[in-house]
């Protein structure tokens, strides 16, 4: 309510709930079956760390370029992305492993795997959108292009791993 107070009151009761059972939904997941954790409300509803406020709120940033852009996201999948930073270099790179960990996820029935995968996504996807501009005025139509699509897949890989552990992601918070 307090960063967004022209919310319907339903609008945040929503997203309060969606936060609420994504948030014990993943800490269950993203922890080795075999291990002992610590139930703590407060470390699965933190929005920094390896917690699903943490990865809603990536996936929702990046929402927010495209709608500061004037743009839909689904116009930039498939779109051709040139690598010419550090950070774009590391995040295509991740990007590529998706169906990889998938996989050992899948034949080792370990969804922590895919869970640290996502956690590693939207790090390195913050690392990305700090040192490599997407919207600033001196960055040519070429490189906006090209990151405006490393965005658009980072979006949807978060997407579908998201939503492969039963976690709907939010448009906005």
């Amino acid at each position: 309510r307090e960063r967004n107070p022209e919310w319907a009151s339903e609008e945040v009761t929503a997203l309060a709930k969606t936060l609420g059972v994504s948030s014990m939904k993943y800490a269950d997941l993203s922890k080795n079956r075999l291990s002992d954790y610590i139930f703590s409300f407060d470390k699965m509803l933190a929005f920094d760390g390896n917690t699903a406020p943490y990865l809603l709120y990536a996936y929702t940033r990046i929402n927010s370029i495209f709608n500061k852009a004037g743009l839909k996201r689904e116009d930039y999948l498939g779109a051709t992305i040139v690598i010419n930073e550090f950070d774009e270099h590391r995040l295509a790179v991740h990007i590529a492993k998706f169906a990889e960990k998938l996989l050992q996820t899948a034949k080792e029935n370990y969804p922590h795997y895919l869970c640290g995968y996502i956690y590693e996504l939207a790090g390195l996807f913050m690392k990305f959108y700090e040192s490599c501009p997407i919207l600033r005025s001196d960055v040519s139509d070429d490189i906006r292009a090209s990151r405006l699509a490393l965005a658009a897949l980072t979006g949807e890989t978060l997407k579908l791993s998201l939503g492969l552990l039963g976690i709907p992601v939010v448009e906005r918070m």
